[in-house]
């Protein structure tokens, strides 16, 4: 009898290695390694991409990064690196192998000539490459970022212009296995709960991503899953929230770092509880994933002169039509 116990065991061990070898290369196949990826840097240093200011900044400096984005960051546990426009592609690929993260902000910059476009560009053909070899690299987008990366993807302009988002909140309405997914798959319930239900997501844009021009572009339908959609003031769905099948790739078209830090008065953010907890969730989820990532500065000196902390931010938050607290400028 004990010789048939532990032929039996021997044999429930063997099939369990079996199919944790099934799981392994199914998981790899479909996306899953992305979630699996251990988290081996609690140092993560993620860099967030300038624009060009405009009118209305360019007293200030040549570039800009709202200041919301790194406390964003830098509250979730990381560390921030501004990414200057007009780099040469050496200078970016040695920003990508010391960074463990990029973030594309929102702004109002061409998605196909502008600097911020050709720099993002750079780091997400690394961030698959990288990807495809092992080397974990996460890419987010918000607002424009986001539709940075639907132009980055399918090579082409594949959004409409919609009405009623340039100063709005809504509650996400969630695709039905959004749970799933890797960004929301380990928000909390009750965080998750709120966003269904209450208008946390502070949306400030002209153009949209329709599920229509999603799904009829097969760049785009092939390389992300719809996580979550709104609706205009006429009518008209567009995509919220999106994530790469594959590769860690996200974009959100909403903003979750103003709940925390943006106040400007003719914003129409909310600073609740269930609000500030929402940008706090989104914030970890992100920085979670650029601790999957093994790259580092050759030394902490250079570690140290490349940080956001050797600027400093600029209180661009003084009149009732300011959209940010704090900028950074660049020359």
């Amino acid at each position: 009898m004990v010789d048939v116990l532990i032929r039996y065991n021997l044999l429930v061990m063997a099939n369990l290695a079996v199919l944790s070898l099934v799981v392994v290369a199914v998981g790899t196949v479909q996306g899953f390694s992305v979630r699996d990826a251990p988290e081996v840097n609690d140092r993560p240093i993620i860099g967030v991409i300038a624009q060009a200011s405009g009118e209305t900044r360019a007293k200030y400096g040549k570039t800009y990064i709202p200041a919301s984005y790194v406390k964003y960051l830098e509250s979730a546990g990381a560390r921030v690196v501004p990414i200057r426009v007009n780099l040469t592609v050496a200078e970016y690929t040695k920003l990508f192998n010391s960074l463990n993260g990029v973030l594309y902000p929102g702004g109002a910059v061409d998605m196909f000539t502008s600097g911020y476009a050709k720099s993002a560009k750079i780091f997400y053909d690394l961030a698959l490459k990288a990807f495809d070899q092992g080397d974990h690299f996460p890419v987010w987008g918000t607002c424009m970022g986001f539709e940075q990366l639907t132009a980055l993807t399918s090579g082409r302009n594949v959004l409409t212009t919609c009405k009623g988002t340039g100063n709005k909140s809504y509650k996400l309405d969630f695709a039905p296995d959004y749970k799933f997914s890797r960004m929301f798959g380990k928000v909390p319930v009750d965080i998750l709960t709120d966003l269904a239900t209450l208008p946390l997501t502070a949306n400030f844009h002209e153009y949209c991503l329709t599920p229509k021009n999603f799904t009829n572009d097969a760049k785009l339908s092939s390389f992300y899953k719809i996580l979550s959609t709104n609706t205009d003031d006429d009518g008209m769905e567009f995509v919220s929230s999106m994530e790469a099948i594959k590769y860690p790739v996200y974009g959100v078209q909403w903003h979750p770092e103003k709940n925390n830090f943006e106040f400007g008065s003719i914003l129409k953010i909310t600073h609740s509880d269930a609000a500030t907890k929402v940008s706090q969730a989104m914030a970890n989820f992100l920085v979670s994933e650029a601790r999957r990532s093994q790259h580092r500065f050759v030394s902490p000196e250079e570690e140290r002169s490349a940080l956001i902390y050797n600027y400093t931010p600029v209180y661009t938050g003084t009149s009732d039509t300011a959209h940010f607290e704090q900028c950074y400028f660049f020359d």
